[in-house]
């Protein structure tokens, strides 16, 4: 008996260790919203990598969660566009980082604004939904701080033919090359 009880309490803490480990490195998340269309709908349901961002810092392209800055309830959900130190600047309907042009495959519509060229301060991110135009994002003078970074967008779980892993597109890459060519992930 006091072997069998053993095992049990042994299987138990396994199992909440387990629990915890996962927990702190994986999280769900429904997007709420048409800000990421048409990468992401509404209601689709991913996984988030919280655990990526103690490995390395977020890049350009990444697709991230993160406590948006207006204290609001929900998470947001946006695509990073520049990195701390980088200019970026919105004009005609093309996003420039650095003075370069994005390469943007994974957008319908163009913006239909301008933004002026400004210096992402240290430990911010200047993020972009998708859906350029129907977004609350850091065209609206805002960034995103690296302490509210939640993770990286993973694996799309939810519907089931939207399964499979996130598409990342490497936009440092395509700032450093004058050819405007996918990298496919």
């Amino acid at each position: 008996m006091k072997g069998f009880l053993r095992e049990a309490l042994i299987i138990i803490i396994v199992a909440i260790v387990i629990f915890i480990v996962s927990r702190t490195a994986v999280q769900s998340f429904v997007v709420i919203g048409v800000s990421m269309e048409p990468s992401f709908e509404e209601g689709q349901r991913l996984l988030i990598n919280k655990a990526i961002y103690r490995l390395r810092e977020p890049q350009r392209g990444d697709v991230i969660v993160f406590h948006p800055p207006s204290n609001q309830r929900a998470d947001y959900i946006k695509r990073i566009i520049a990195l701390p130190g980088d200019t970026v600047e919105i004009k005609e309907g093309v996003v420039y980082v650095n003075g370069s042009q994005l390469y943007e495959p994974y957008i319908e519509d163009p913006p239909g604004y301008t933004f002026g060229e400004q210096e992402i301060p240290a430990n911010n991110y200047f993020v972009l939904g998708d859906n350029r135009n129907n977004s609350n994002d850091s065209h609206n003078d805002w960034t995103v701080k690296r302490k509210d970074i939640i993770g990286k967008a993973w694996l799309s779980i939810w519907p089931p033919d939207e399964w499979g892993l996130v598409p990342n597109y490497p936009l440092q890459e395509q700032l450093s090359s004058p050819k405007l060519t996918p990298e496919l992930p």
